[in-house]
């Protein structure tokens, strides 16, 4: 690939639609898409791609559609500058929606080493940013890929729907278009992207038979869908699951309609569509009530973040859906009856995700009240001496319920069919970081190390130690995605996951790596049995 010239630095023009047209001007490295010549820029010793659309805009009628093929261009594509992020919320929850999204934001960035070439077939990992599915992009400062490319991996991260644009149901919508998935259009967003990675990597110097999906948080949660979503069998080799539970609680929202409602989900995802609907005004189930949905503006649908028809109103916000067409079961459903891929994985959390958010109580009187069915085990394991500050215990039980002891579940499955599983427990907290992270590693606080890529607080250099931990991170990453073994020269031996020890692969607060007994046995335990009695 050639070098970018001096001037192509200046050179950042508009994504969507105009920079569909041809630009002549610059120098770059160009690659032939299934679509159109795309023209990056390379930087040192590495190509990088922004801002490539893989499918249609999904605006107009194809708002609430499965992603639409994306029209060829004519020319050479500039793919310098990052695209729109996809409609989400301001930074505060009543300031509308963010200045840089747009409707218009199915694109992915690519990341190559510049010496790459179609015949290099090397490993390629795609990155699925997390944030709730309502908040998050592919060009978020933190996933720079450059140490990735350094290890001869080939990164891509993607843009994909959110919020009510994502995962929405509404009566008339089931009746339109009939053959077509309704409800998940971020998942659909995912395969769609995948399937342009297995298109077109290959021009780009990646090897479409050796793909690694990662993600964190609700892109963990997404990972655990795509394992078991059928249209995605196939589109990749490996997949990487940071902080995204396994169980139904996690990873589900509500059946489609509201014939398919159960105890378990009470309100349908279809009810949830006509909430919102009301909110608007907007009466009737109809096709005419769906074409003045389509006709409010993508600010309106995002709404500030809102997720009730006003203070104490019903829901409108659902999440991913069991639609029974596209997203057939849940991760739990389907690992607990053997149905997940021969598909290697790594998965783990956190040592102190989350204070609260999806177990919530004012004390420890009304957290224990929650779990009545193992209330005895719970403080056992929790408070045994009845000294346990309440918000560690509040802390330690949102961790182990929602992400740690899922994601020990999921490892049992995986091996149990012969599958490698690699566990880990990041509890690794910098030094400049322990005065807000006092009871272990916070939600999200792994990914700076996953890709290398560690800012400290206002720009204050981080000590030798934090750079250590995250190349030892970076690197176990890009040998799985090489491999399916995480394994390799000069870093400590992490064994894949046996279920009948009790080991578990620790970044630990020194700042090394080792398979440890895992001291959080007794209260996984509970979480499971609990898991179980629901």
């Amino acid at each position: 690939m050639h070098k970018i010239t001096a001037g192509i630095a200046l050179l950042l023009i508009a994504c969507g639609l105009q920079a569909q047209q041809a630009v002549q001007q610059a120098t770059g490295p160009e690659i032939k898409t299934a679509s159109g010549i795309v023209r990056g820029i390379t930087v040192g010793d590495v190509s990088m791609f922004k801002g490539i659309p893989y499918a249609a805009p999904p605006v107009g009628a194809n708002r609430w559609r499965p992603p639409q093929p994306l029209a060829p261009w004519t020319g050479v594509r500039e793919a310098v500058k990052y695209c729109a992020d996809c409609p989400q919320a301001g930074r505060s929850r009543d300031g509308g929606m963010s200045a840089n999204s747009s409707e218009d934001c199915l694109f992915l960035n690519v990341w190559t080493p510049a010496s790459a070439t179609p015949k290099s077939k090397l490993p390629v990992m795609v990155w699925i940013h997390g944030g709730a599915f309502v908040f998050g992009s592919g060009s978020q400062g933190e996933y720079t890929a450059a140490p990735f490319t350094k290890q001869g991996v080939i990164l891509v991260s993607i843009n994909y729907r959110l919020g009510r644009l994502g995962f929405f149901a509404f009566p008339a919508l089931s009746q339109e278009n009939p053959r077509e998935p309704k409800g998940n259009y971020a998942y659909m967003d995912q395969v769609a992207a995948l399937r342009w990675v297995q298109q077109n990597i290959k021009a780009f110097g990646g090897d479409p038979k050796n793909v690694t999906i990662f993600g964190e948080s609700a892109g963990g949660v997404s990972v655990h869908s795509l394992l078991t979503i059928p249209a995605a069998k196939g589109l990749f080799q490996k997949a990487i699951i940071e902080s995204g539970g396994g169980r139904d609680g996690v990873l589900t929202g509500r059946p489609i309609n509201r014939e398919n409602a159960s105890p378990h989900y009470p309100v349908s995802a279809e009810t949830i569509g006509v909430n919102f609907a009301k909110r608007y005004k907007i009466e009737g189930i109809d096709a005419a009530a769906l074409a003045k949905l389509r006709a409010l503006s993508a600010a309106e649908i995002v709404d500030g973040g809102q997720e009730t028809a006003g203070q104490g109103g019903p829901p409108t916000y659902s999440g991913p859906i069991l639609d029974g067409q596209f997203v057939t079961e849940t991760a739990e459903s389907a690992y607990k009856a053997g149905r997940q891929p021969r598909v290697a994985i790594i998965i783990g959390s956190n040592s102190a995700e989350v204070p609260g958010g999806f177990v919530n109580a004012r004390s420890k009187e009304e957290l224990l009240k929650q779990f009545e069915s193992v209330k005895d085990e719970m403080v056992a394991a929790y408070d045994p001496d009845g000294n346990t500050e309440f918000a560690k215990m509040l802390t330690l039980v949102n961790t182990d319920k929602v992400w740690a002891e899922p994601a020990r579940f999921t490892s049992r499955a995986f091996v149990a069919k012969g599958t490698p599983a690699y566990l880990y427990l990041f509890s690794y907290v910098s030094d400049s970081a322990r005065q807000w992270m006092r009871y272990g590693a916070s939600h999200a606080s792994e990914i700076g190390y996953v890709f290398d890529n560690l800012r400290g607080r206002n720009g204050a250099p981080l000590p030798p130690k934090d750079h250590a931990v995250a190349k030892m991170m970076n690197t176990y990453w890009a040998n799985f995605a090489r491999t399916g073994d995480p394994n390799g020269n000069g870093l400590p031996k992490w064994p894949v996951f046996d279920p009948k020890k009790n080991e578990v692969f620790e970044f630990k607060t020194d700042g090394s790596a080792s398979a440890v007994p895992d001291e959080r046995k007794a209260r996984l335990d509970v979480m499971e049995k609990a898991a179980e009695k629901r």
